[in-house]
């Protein structure tokens, strides 16, 4: 049975990391990833209405939309409701904004922008999800559907309330894929219960699958020489059940030209390269990190409601990738709606209760010296 966006090409342009001349987009580099993509017969193209304070959608008009024709490609932004707007009207107006900006005239598909946890709420405070409907009655939203993050459970909340919604959007990553977290698999499971394609994000996981520890590398390498370490996680988002496209923020021209080379001939894995993921996947979990199950135990009795496991996550992003600057950002998130890794108090509130027994005050101060 044919499903939306099965005959789209399954490799995606992320328009959020685009390379940039100081604080403003490299716009030359930008056309000639354009150029390549779509002379490589690739059509999707994913923006929002934030990436890069809005200038990734001033992007696409100049570099796609000003330059194609328009039916020649595909394109999706989204509305972020949670970030900013006092007022349904505010809200609503990022959608015209958007359509302004990005001079497109109609969006292929039209996102609900990072649903989950307390920002879903906010889309029902505003009157969202009756504007868009109206929007796509208008002929102004050709799909509808909404990014996420959070867990299975509250993915299916929402499918079960908003069965008009044509797709999702997902975090999906072979590092993620059992993450009791992340939950990337029950949240692709969710997603096909409910008889909807998803769109895969992060299938690099913001770049930390891309640079890998040693012992995880030499893993794939063993495997395939001549392959890349990107091509891996590319191809694994790519083979997933009920794909729309797998989207990749390409910064460079290279990175555009390596992912290109990945899918261009696109062939799903095979059994035996799942068993490398696998292996790469026992070689990754064997790193030291701090273990934690994100079970939130330690949080619900916090007096200054720090995100513990957000801080974690944050820790373990350098502990594991290496990635300092972008555990930062990580970490910044994490602890935008409560208090941050300083303002623990040593209650020991947290220790009592967690399974894994983690010296959580101790790794608290580490945070603190490592993100503050």
């Amino acid at each position: 049975m044919s499903y939306l966006g099965e005959k789209i090409p399954k490799l995606g342009f992320g328009l959020m990391r685009l390379p940039m001349l100081g604080d403003e987009v490299d716009i030359e580099q930008v056309k000639e990833m354009v150029d390549l993509f779509l002379d490589a017969g690739f059509t999707y193209f994913d923006t929002a209405y934030g990436y890069i304070n809005g200038k990734s959608e001033q992007a696409v008009k100049t570099a796609l939309v000003d330059r194609y024709p328009r039916e020649s490609f595909q394109l999706a932004t989204k509305l972020p409701a949670w970030a900013g707007p006092k007022t349904a009207e505010e809200a609503q107006q990022m959608f015209y904004t958007s359509l302004e900006r990005t001079g497109a005239g109609y969006f292929d598909f039209y996102l609900l922008h990072n649903m989950g946890d307390t920002r879903t709420e906010s889309f029902d405070r505003f009157g969202i999800w009756d504007f868009v409907k109206a929007r796509k009655e208008e002929g102004l939203i050709k799909h509808l559907g909404f990014s996420f993050h959070d867990t299975a459970d509250k993915l299916d909340e929402i499918l079960n309330k908003h069965p008009e919604v044509e797709f999702v959007q997902l975090q999906i990553n072979y590092a993620d894929w059992e993450d009791p977290k992340v939950q990337s698999r029950l949240c692709h499971e969710t997603a096909r219960k409910h008889g909807k394609p998803v769109i895969i994000m992060e299938p690099v996981k913001g770049g930390s699958l891309v640079d890998l520890p040693d012992a995880v590398a030499n893993v794939f390498k063993e495997a395939d020489p001549e392959a890349s370490l990107p091509s891996w996680a590319i191809r694994f988002a790519a083979s997933v059940e009920g794909l729309i496209v797998a989207l990749s923020g390409m910064s460079t021209v290279d990175q555009m030209k390596d992912n290109l080379k990945t899918m261009k001939n696109f062939k799903p894995m095979t059994a035996e390269e799942y068993a490398v993921i696998d292996r790469a996947r026992e070689a990754m979990n064997a790193l030291p990190r701090i273990p934690c199950t994100s079970c939130q135990y330690c949080v619900k009795g916090c007096p200054m409601q720090i995100n513990i496991p957000g801080v974690f996550e944050a820790m373990n992003r350098v502990f594991i990738f290496n990635q300092k600057e972008a555990a930062k950002g990580t970490y910044g998130w994490n602890t935008s709606n409560g208090g941050k890794a300083s303002d623990c108090i040593q209650c020991g509130q947290c220790e009592a209760a967690c399974p894994q027994h983690i010296n959580i005050i101790e790794q608290l101060q580490t945070a603190a010296e490592m993100f503050e």
